[in-house]
């Protein structure tokens, strides 16, 4: 397993939590994800298979930005 954590702008609710939480937990190999709205971060475990873009691709797609 591999622990990543992302800077994501764009965050502001609960809503944008889940929004997030549910896109990139839905990614095969995720075990868990953890979403910080006061350092906006995402913390992610999961398979040393599963490429860091596709976790930003599912990110993005939510319609915030992986700046970090």
């Amino acid at each position: 397993m591999k622990n990543s954590i992302l800077v994501v702008d764009g965050m502001s609710c609960e809503h944008c939590v889940k929004a997030v939480e549910t896109a990139v937990g839905a990614l095969a190999g995720v075990s868990s994800v953890t979403v910080d709205l006061k350092t906006r971060t995402v913390a992610v475990e999961h398979d040393t298979t599963l490429a860091i873009e596709t976790i930003k691709d599912a990110i993005e797609d939510q319609g915030y930005d992986v700046i970090g």
